[in-house]
């Protein structure tokens, strides 16, 4: 709720940053970290530092309800992922709103307590709108357009100036 209001106060940032932590997670356990999403399109970014050597995680991101399957211990699915790996950086675009979880994986093949700062953010610049320019058929059919327009605009003056002086 609260982050929800956070979004909104801050939607005309480009780029809003929701976590700056050091998280500690068990060997052959993972943690997640809620993200809701009422903006598109969006890019969920992370970066990651595992601070305990030898240790390696993944990261990525479910939707809520998949977050639910993978706590129960069901099939889930995933939007994306990195593979497992000391550090690394990633970015998730997201084109649906909804609930979001970011999942910090620490199953690896021989899990080691892992010592993580994790920092995540929501990046907004691709829903500003993109400044383009015409084709070049139709800037010419512009140029034209307004053209006929000036002139007919200024032959019309001239002819009621010239029917007033007449007068």
């Amino acid at each position: 709720m609260i982050l929800s209001a956070l979004l909104l106060l801050l939607a005309a940032a480009p780029r809003v940053e929701l976590v700056d932590e050091v998280f500690e997670i068990p060997a052959a356990e993972w943690r997640y970290f809620e993200i809701s999403l009422k903006q598109q399109p969006v890019t969920v970014g992370c970066d990651y530092e595992v601070q305990s050597r030898g240790a390696q995680v993944r990261v990525a991101l479910l939707t809520r309800a998949d977050m639910i399957r993978m706590r129960q211990g069901d099939l889930y699915g995933v939007v994306a992922s990195t593979g497992f790996g000391s550090t690394g950086s990633a970015r998730f675009p997201v084109h649906l709103p909804g609930q979001y979880a970011l999942i910090v994986d620490n199953r690896a093949p021989a899990p080691r307590p892992a010592k993580v700062h994790l920092r995540v953010y929501l990046d907004f610049s691709r829903a500003m709108p993109q400044i383009g320019t015409l084709p070049p058929r139709r800037q010419l059919a512009v140029i034209l357009i307004s053209f006929v327009v000036f002139f007919g605009i200024v032959l019309w003056s001239g002819r009621k100036l010239l029917r007033a002086v007449r007068r």
